[in-house]
């Protein structure tokens, strides 16, 4: 198991900065991935931006330079959101995706999956 713990989020005027952090603890060896998801009454759940250690980053059209995801180290990553706009006001979530093998070697079996965090509340105001 993982468990992931989100810091930062809060209300700030559009133009404005926020920094959301997440930490993973537990079972960390299983974690390929992290990011950032978010979502507003009514829609789905949506990613933000995503990264793996030796990889680049993934970010959605919308938040493209503007946001900056960061790992300062391989059980962390951060958020950095510049340049708010109201549209981005959303529930932010933490996201690991873990992978982990089961089964002979003849016969392994890959599973997959994803833990979350609690969510974040990040409200822009114009």
């Amino acid at each position: 198991q993982v468990q992931l713990v989100e810091s930062g989020g809060g209300l700030v005027q559009a133009g404005g900065s926020l920094r959301l952090s997440c930490t993973a603890s537990g079972n960390i060896f299983s974690i390929k991935r992290m990011g950032w998801y978010r979502q507003t009454p009514g829609k789905q759940r949506e990613l933000v931006a995503e990264m793996a250690s030796g990889d680049s980053a993934n970010y959605a059209d919308s938040v493209k330079g503007r946001f900056i995801i960061s790992g300062d180290s391989p059980n962390t990553v951060a958020l950095q959101m510049n340049n708010l706009k109201p549209e981005d006001t959303a529930v932010y979530y933490c996201n690991a995706k873990w992978e982990r093998l089961r089964g002979p070697v003849e016969r392994v079996e890959v599973l997959r999956g994803d833990y979350w965090g609690q969510g974040t509340q990040v409200t822009v105001s114009s």
